[in-house]
């Protein structure tokens, strides 16, 4: 029996009576409630230790006495939004791995800022990148570097609350803005009442389950196809493997 597979994006059948339609059993959803509810703790539990002594800098900076790897992780989830989980897995199986090359882009654009600007920030111990403008030009150019930035975050966390709300309405049917509500509110109360502290450790929290559960989707999913060597020849055979080999 031989199986042709199309380059282009599957068409749906005229009838959807056979579409499997995936949705949430008992267990997702208490592992579901558990990832809010741990994160909305791990930024309460940083609200409430020391409640009324919070600093600025404690508050901005988590007092400048975080370690590396916890500061890396955090980092790390910055990148690994929903956004890039949902959409490159999708890239890739649509355009092929070309999509690596983007990857060639970070070694220069984050070692370049990591050893020329963060030092000088450090060094200055400032809060943000904005009073260095200030410092450098004048206030006019920090309140525009600061307006430019603020329009893009709104834009960008629009899109990033979008996607997992989204994804969470096809497999449990909740209502689209109710996710979108509900995700926003847990994500500025830890932020707000936690400090960066909070952000920092809740992001490495998120950032294992991420892992995780990436870890156990190529597990899963190649073992029900026959192993890694069988999904490489397959995607090899039809023209999804480029810019490799």
């Amino acid at each position: 029996m031989s199986v042709v597979v199309s380059t282009s994006a599957p068409l749906l059948p005229a009838s959807d009576t056979n579409t499997v339609t995936s949705t949430f059993s008992l267990v997702d959803y208490v592992v579901f409630v558990l990832l809010l509810v741990l994160s909305l703790a791990i930024g309460l539990y940083h609200a409430f230790r020391g409640w009324g002594r919070h600093t600025v800098g404690q508050l901005l900076m988590a007092d400048r006495k975080m370690s590396c790897l916890p500061v890396a992780l955090s980092l790390l989830a910055t990148f690994q939004s929903a956004v890039a989980i949902l959409g490159v897995p999708s890239e890739i199986y649509r355009f092929g791995t070309q999509y690596w090359f983007l990857g060639c882009c970070y070694f220069l654009g984050l070692l370049i800022p990591a050893h020329v600007f963060i030092p000088v920030f450090y060094r200055l111990h400032l809060t943000s990148a904005y009073e260095y403008l200030e410092l450098r030009f004048n206030k006019a150019v920090r309140v525009c570097g600061t307006l430019t930035f603020i329009f893009q975050m709104v834009i960008y966390m629009g899109v990033v609350l979008y996607a997992p709300s989204l994804a969470l309405n096809a497999v449990t049917g909740f209502d689209l803005w109710l996710s979108v509500l509900t995700l926003g509110i847990v994500c500025t109360v830890y932020t707000a009442l936690g400090g960066l502290k909070a952000v920092i450790w809740t992001d490495v929290f998120q950032t294992l389950v991420m892992f995780l559960g990436q870890l156990v989707v190529i597990i899963v999913g190649s073992a029900k196809v026959g192993g890694l060597r069988h999904v490489w020849e397959v995607a090899s055979q039809h023209g999804r493997i480029s810019g490799i080999v």
